[in-house]
């Protein structure tokens, strides 16, 4: 979902909440969220092992200040991500906006649910593209292929 003011406030008129990821394409604002006290705010951190990669997720949550122009803002969030790999260390750090008042380890769970969503149905995109390339000609091969591109196009 892309971080506009106008999608914030279609989603908030359906009665749900957003959490909105701010990115350097939005420069002012990315510059404004990242000058705010960080250091003042309580950090909560979680690590997790996997993939072979040790990664360290660290979110701080504050209350949304009035300059901020989403409609329904109540937090924004830092997200730091320092992952490592083979001994090689990469730090990301990303700004959130959310109409929520979920606890930062709340927060946190979904901003990372988000990309778990997101991975599965890239894989079932690059599963579908696979299967229209195949060209079986004989048996219950092509009905079969048929009914996994039927779906997989859902």
């Amino acid at each position: 979902m892309h971080t506009q003011s106008d999608t914030a406030q279609v989603i908030l008129g359906r009665g749900a909440d957003y959490v909105m990821t701010v990115k350097a394409n939005m420069p002012t604002l990315y510059r404004q969220l990242k000058n705010l006290p960080w250091a003042a705010v309580p950090a909560v951190s979680s690590v997790s092992t996997d993939h072979g990669r040790r990664a360290r997720r660290t979110i701080k949550v504050a209350l949304a200040p009035a300059w901020i122009g989403f409609a329904g803002a109540a937090q924004v969030a830092q997200l730091r991500r320092t992952v490592t790999r083979t001994g090689k260390k990469t730090v990301e750090v990303v700004y959130l906006i959310t109409s929520s008042d979920a606890d930062p380890a709340t927060l946190a769970a979904w901003v990372r649910g988000h990309w778990h969503i997101e991975n599965k149905l890239h894989r079932a995109n690059q599963t579908l593209r696979r299967l229209t390339t195949l060209r079986p000609r004989c048996g219950y091969g092509p009905r079969a292929c048929w009914a996994w591109r039927q779906r997989l196009s859902c």
